[in-house]
């Protein structure tokens, strides 16, 4: 692992897409790119999903009545080896600035929850998608698996990113706490929906939420958020009732110290912009001083961590003996035998 000590200027965004439409945004999230950079940043974050925006309709009626707009949510969500992306990775390395992207990944026929992590010479460090969509957002997107629960070395750092509610899963959290975390993306949408009705979508549950991984990971947090604005309550919201469920801002972008402690003055909920923040990373050791959840504040011996990194694949090529009958009564001897195989296999090829 390596060890980073420098210090840089980070950004948050705190915008609107141009919702369901890919281009539109991926212009509006390079010009952000660009004023990012010419303020000296050297790392900007993006919100869940932010292209081509989350999909609010999910919440405000049936699947049924959704589907009208699933046909352009595909169309218009992002392949990693896509010209779309590519426009991202080009306006990253024009500008010499790292970006941590949320996007709709489309993979095959399916869709997933992405979130890209691409270096300020414009490389694909790495991408990941949601483990768990939430509620009612497992009608639209899949899962993703351990194989990208990663933290990722970068010349800025440790970076790791995670989407909304998985920092609200306490096992997710500690598995990238174990990596030696030192900079993270709580990527989130908009806080719009439900206002009133419905706490734990609020701002107060969500953006503590963020402080609380700053706090017990003692990282520096970046929380991009997006904001529901007029086009949004135009496009989802063709009745009184929709228009209750869907309210205009939700924007509460924040960033976080290693203790906790706010770095940049909030925007108001409904404003576009940009959140800035010096991020010097030398202040890590002192918050890990009192407590570092997986070094010196651990008991492995009372409670651990079990986590799975293998990709989980629909089909598996191959050519492999069969197992013995027995075998597919004992779950345990199955896994153990698929693991020899690897091996087997990954000796061959070397």
């Amino acid at each position: 692992m390596v060890e980073y000590t420098g210090a840089f200027k980070a950004a948050a965004v705190q915008a609107e897409p141009v919702w369901l439409d890919a281009d539109a945004t991926i212009d509006k999230s390079i010009g952000l790119i660009e004023e990012a950079a010419r303020a000296g940043a050297q790392l900007i974050a993006f919100p869940e999903t932010f292209v081509p925006g989350y999909p609010w309709w999910l919440w405000l009626d049936s699947p049924a009545a959704g589907m009208r707009f699933v046909g352009r949510y595909h169309e218009n969500s992002l392949t990693l080896d896509g010209p779309r992306f590519r426009r991202l990775l080009d306006a990253a390395r024009a500008n010499s600035i790292a970006v941590v992207l949320g996007f709709s990944e489309r993979g095959g026929g399916s869709l997933y929850m992405g979130q890209a992590v691409v270096s300020a010479d414009g490389k694909l460090v790495g991408a990941r998608r949601k483990l768990k969509p939430t509620h009612v957002e497992r009608t639209m997107f899949g899962e993703g698996d351990g194989s990208d629960l990663v933290v990722h070395d970068t010349e800025l750092g440790r970076v790791g990113a995670l989407c909304c509610w998985e920092h609200l899963q306490p096992l997710t959290k500690y598995a990238m706490f174990s990596q030696h975390e030192q900079v993270h993306v709580a990527a989130w949408p908009s806080f719009s929906v439900y206002k009133g009705a419905a706490y734990a979508l609020g701002p107060e549950v969500n953006t503590a939420a963020s402080q609380i991984y700053a706090a017990e990971g003692q990282v520096f947090v970046l929380a991009p958020c997006a904001v529901v604005g007029e086009a949004a309550v135009e496009l989802f919201c063709d009745t009184p009732v929709k228009q209750q469920l869907l309210q205009r801002g939700g924007g509460f972008a924040r960033i976080y110290g290693p203790d906790g402690s706010p770095l940049a003055d909030p925007l108001p909920e409904d404003a576009e912009g940009i959140l800035y923040a010096d991020i010097d990373l030398t202040a890590i050791p002192f918050a890990k001083a009192a407590a570092d959840p997986v070094g010196h504040y651990a008991r492995p011996d009372v409670t651990r961590l079990l986590l799975n990194r293998a990709e989980r694949r629909p089909v598996e090529y191959g050519t492999h003996a069969a197992l013995p009958a027995e075998h597919f009564d004992d779950a345990e001897a199955i896994v153990t035998e698929r693991e020899r195989e690897r091996e087997r296999e990954a000796t061959a090829v070397g």
